[in-house]
């Protein structure tokens, strides 16, 4: 048996008992977790491949080739040369960015070369890819600034150390014009005008520079000057990559093998991918508590998406808890509790996914809120100012006093009493954002008949409680 195969057999008897039990989650994480680290050279050239093609959206042109490949390299004696191409366009990382680097983790414990191409130069052109506008460029120190960043916080999925780095200005920099144009001559520009976006810019009579236009022939360059096996990328690259395999073909190369994958769901359900501006990601520095809660806020439909995405679990493992839902065994919210704490687990360790399981629960199953130590808490000296402050300012758990006054018109927006025979919850009023803190809080107790006592008053806004200390 391989490595992965006896870690498999462990976690498939795991996965067949109690998961409701936080002793049996526990340790199907630290059997999970640990393969992060796992040596997966002694896999066969056809496992490598499923393994990879297994969470991808494609291989190009199929996932035998990519076997054929793993072959033979091991009969030249050579590892095969994984190329990813990072643009640093921004500081904020987020779950979803991570998701080729867990692949490319899984082809260094293979044994192979992962390439990071630092696009230091395609940056400052701007990937076109999925825009209806042009990019604004970016300065040497904004990218320097961006990809320290990214690397520091992508590092719990991937080993920097092992990867080899290049900055395309190292040819790109020094290319002459007779090259340049010599590759251009030869690529239709209809390869160019089967990107959906270009068609739509132009239909809508919007802008299209000619640096955006030539982009993917440049990023090309960069598969042909370090001889790259493989291209990773996201399936909105799919293009770029495919122009790589051209170019590589008319510099007399072997064209590349192309990995295209998927872009995650974010967690708000609309169907639309993870992202910063769409306010449904889940950043990487986040808090072990915050990680676990949004995950277990997404819609349940996501959840396998989100198991296959960020874990090291493989099909039969995904299959075995899947069919365990499917006959009513496995609780789905079990097994959503075991995709939050897999990625807790790899951004805080598995201690701190117990933890939060354990916070989850209190706060949201047992509802005993004094079970939980993480509560943020409102002390005496906020007492006279207003809830919409105190939400905005002190806890920041909405993004505006307009925010916090829809919350309480949607019923969201609550004190919750809690004593040993249970919680009593009253609402407050959408009038009851502008009111001090204190005074609302108590005119809503008194008004559902309740009275308040040390310690066992909380503010409930969506999701997110507080404890009211002062009262």
């Amino acid at each position: 048996m391989t490595r992965l195969s006896e870690s498999v057999a462990r976690t498939l008897e795991l996965l067949g008992r109690d998961l409701s039990s936080d002793k049996v989650v526990e340790e199907v994480l630290a059997e999970t977790s640990a393969r992060r680290q796992l040596d997966l050279s002694d896999l066969s050239a056809e496992e490598q491949a499923r393994l990879i093609a297994g969470r991808t959206v494609g291989v190009l042109p199929s996932t035998e080739a990519l076997a054929s490949a793993i072959d033979g390299a091991r009969g030249e004696g050579r590892p095969l040369r994984v190329k990813l191409g990072i643009d640093p366009t921004a500081a904020d990382v987020h779950l979803g960015h991570t998701v080729p680097m867990i692949i490319l983790s899984r082809f260094q414990r293979m044994g192979h070369q992962v390439v990071l191409i630092i696009g230091d130069i395609t940056a400052k052109i701007g990937d076109p890819s999925g825009r209806s506008d042009e990019r604004p460029p970016l300065t040497d120190d904004d990218i320097a600034q961006n990809f320290s960043t990214y690397q520091d916080q992508v590092r719990p999925f991937f080993d920097f150390d092992k990867a080899e780095f290049r900055r395309n200005s190292e040819w790109l920099s020094e290319i002459r014009l007779p090259e340049l144009i010599g590759v251009l001559s030869q690529i239709p520009v209809s390869m160019s005008l089967q990107r959906e976006d270009f068609r739509t810019r132009l239909a809508e009579g919007h802008g299209l520079a000619m640096s955006e236009f030539i982009y993917a022939v440049v990023m090309a360059l960069d598969s042909v000057k370090i001889d790259a096996d493989i291209e990773l990328g996201g399936v909105d690259q799919l293009l770029n990559m495919q122009m790589g395999r051209k170019v590589m073909e008319i510099s007399g190369q072997k064209p590349q093998l192309v990995i295209s994958m998927p872009l995650i769901e974010g967690t708000d359900g609309t169907g639309a991918k993870m992202s910063k501006s769409k306010g449904n990601y889940i950043p990487l520095t986040a808090s072990p508590d915050d990680i676990y809660g949004k995950i277990m806020s997404i819609p349940d439909r996501l959840t396998v998406q989100y198991l296959k995405a960020w874990t090291e679990w493989t099909d039969a493992e995904v299959e075995a808890a899947t069919a365990r839902v499917e006959d009513k065994s496995l609780h789905p919210m079990d097994l959503k509790k075991l995709v939050a704490g897999e990625a807790v687990a790899a951004l805080h360790g598995t201690e701190a996914a117990a933890a939060a399981r354990h916070h989850f629960t209190a706060q949201f199953s047992k509802r005993t809120f004094a079970d939980v130590d993480s509560l943020p808490v409102i002390g005496a000296e906020h007492a006279d100012e207003s809830v919409g402050t105190v939400l905005t300012q002190v806890l920041e758990f909405t993004p505006s006093t307009s925010a916090a006054r829809r919350l309480a018109k949607q019923n969201g927006l609550r004190v919750v009493l809690e004593t040993d025979e249970g919680q009593q919850t009253a609402n407050l009023a959408e009038a009851d954002v502008q009111r001090p803190l204190v005074a609302a809080v108590l005119d809503a107790l008194a008004g559902a008949g309740l009275v308040a006592k040390a310690d066992s008053v909380y503010l409930k806004a969506g999701r997110k409680v507080a404890r009211v200390d002062g009262l």
